[in-house]
């Protein structure tokens, strides 16, 4: 497979950081690095991976609290994710404060994202799809010759993310899901933010809160 990736769970919160690596090359992509910086080293090591660059599904502490140390650590660019996220990065002190976590401190990537966008892991491309709901800037990354997703916290096996959060949007997220993830086929297997991974085609059929209406 042309794109390798390992999950590496950090946090109290055990978030599904996702290393992206691209065979051919080794570079690497490092998906939602929340924290636990030591164990995120050791697994690039571990792959043999050289990181090139962070990519950051949306803007919760869980998924982005690690990203500037590791930016400035490792010299390598924050991508990600859409515009509409820039508050929750602003607010990472608070959120940090809030949830009992180490200090964090504010940033902005060095790019947003947009929907259709793609980024490289290497020689490796991904699209970008904008997936509102859980945060309005969310973003998923598609493989799609690989048929492989990272979804954040969009959603999971058996459940979907939460939208109690400030600008979260119950009605924005069911779309994203049946509009946008969903026809992109049953096969696509994607790795969400929390827990196992699932396929589309598995949550269409069995997820109790966007699963096909029969009858």
């Amino acid at each position: 497979m042309p794109l390798q990736y390992q999950l590496v769970p950090v946090t109290a919160f055990m978030q599904n950081c996702t290393i992206f690596m691209c065979e051919e090359t080794r570079k690497a992509a490092i998906v939602d690095p929340g924290g636990d910086v030591a164990k995120i080293e050791a697994a690039l090591q571990q792959m043999g991976a050289s990181a090139e660059k962070i990519l950051l599904t949306h803007g919760h502490l869980d998924h982005v609290g690690a990203s500037a140390e590791l930016a400035s650590k490792l010299n390598i660019p924050i991508i990600g994710p859409h515009k509409g996220d820039e508050f929750w990065l602003q607010a990472l002190p608070q959120q940090a404060q809030m949830f009992g976590f180490a200090p964090a401190t504010s940033f902005s990537p060095d790019q947003w994202l947009e929907d259709g966008d793609t980024v490289t892991v290497g020689n490796v491309e991904l699209q970008v799809i904008h997936t509102p709901g859980h945060t309005p800037g969310h973003v998923v990354f598609l493989q799609p010759q690989q048929q492989l997703a990272q979804v954040g916290d969009v959603i999971f096996n058996g459940s979907i993310g939460r939208t109690d959060f400030p600008q979260g949007n119950h009605a924005d997220l069911i779309s994203s899901i049946r509009d946008k993830l969903f026809p992109l086929g049953d096969e696509i297997r994607f790795i969400p933010g929390h827990g196992p991974e699932s396929t589309f085609g598995a949550e269409r059929r069995s997820n109790p809160f966007v699963a096909d209406r029969r009858g």
